[in-house]
């Protein structure tokens, strides 16, 4: 099977583009999480359905995709923004609405909400979806579900295709693939795949930047964050990613997709609070130096 990815290549340069997350700023209304971001200086924003932590839910474009879509778009242009990524998750409980859940009336309900979203992706007139590629149901073998994920998600990629939106996955730690080495069997087994890319998800974990660095390669977006091994987000002055090496790595890539500082707010022990501004601040000013810096 193939993915969507680049070889290792030296590339002219790129000129790099910024978002923010909408959900890193849950404290404030929507509109303000907009101001914020335009304010900061960016000029894309990822947008968050999640249940009961993002801003923006699933139901809430649900029953008028046209008019939500239009709302939405509206209060980012008028902000000098643009959608950089429309992030689906559609439970709070990750076997809930997943893609490759084992029961079949399951998997059709994921089908219609994933549908429904593309189609509100369309109407917002962005070109970018992720969302969660999958879990291990322990009921039967790894292998299994992950053979079954990689059959939806390539149904996905097909479907979003069809509306000219390029679909990425997170691989994140309590996933389908949790460490750089599933990361590489997911893609290998599907069609069209591609991911947003989280390095925190694998260093908190205890993978190095060198293992994870060759992943960049299926990436389409990239979430920004500090992290360290034991805690998926932390702060700067503990931060242990090389986001440098990042930026060299990605200009050889020739990786032109949006690169999204995403802090958030969940209370998961390795996931700690910290001044989301701050930052949100630091993260953007590391990545405008080191684009600009061509040693």
């Amino acid at each position: 099977m193939t993915s969507n990815h680049e070889d290792y290549i030296e590339t002219d340069e790129i000129t790099p583009k910024f978002a923010c997350a909408d959900f890193s700023f849950p404290l404030v209304s929507h509109q303000e999480s907009f101001d914020i971001i335009s304010m900061l200086g960016f000029n894309g924003v990822d947008i968050g359905l999640f249940p009961e932590r993002s801003h923006f839910q699933p139901k809430d474009f649900t029953n008028n995709l046209a008019k939500s879509a239009l709302e939405l778009s509206t209060k980012t242009t008028d902000r000098g923004l643009e959608i950089a990524d429309i992030f689906l998750q559609p439970s709070a409980d990750l076997d809930k609405l997943t893609p490759n859940h084992p029961d079949d009336e399951e998997r059709t309900k994921w089908r219609d909400l994933f549908q429904r979203t593309l189609e509100f992706t369309a109407h917002c007139g962005t070109s970018h979806v992720t969302t969660l590629p999958g879990i291990h149901f322990e009921a039967e073998d790894h292998f299994d579900s992950l053979k079954r994920a990689c059959d939806e998600l390539s149904w996905c990629a097909e479907k979003a295709a069809e509306l000219n939106i390029v679909f990425a996955v997170e691989p994140h730690m309590w996933s389908i693939a949790p460490n750089t080495h599933l990361v590489e069997r997911l893609m290998e087994m599907s069609n069209n795949l591609t991911i947003t890319l989280d390095y925190g998800h694998f260093t908190s974990q205890g993978e190095s930047d060198q293992t994870i660095e060759p992943l960049i390669r299926y990436a389409s977006h990239f979430h920004a964050r500090a992290s360290c091994q034991g805690f998926l987000q932390t702060t700067m002055a503990k931060n242990t990613i090389n986001f440098p090496q990042i930026v060299k790595a990605m200009k050889n890539y020739n990786y032109s997709g949006y690169i999204g500082v995403e802090y958030v707010r969940m209370d998961v022990d390795v996931v700690p609070d910290v001044d989301n501004i701050s930052e949100t601040i630091l993260m953007r000013d590391l990545f405008i130096s080191s684009w600009g810096d061509n040693s």
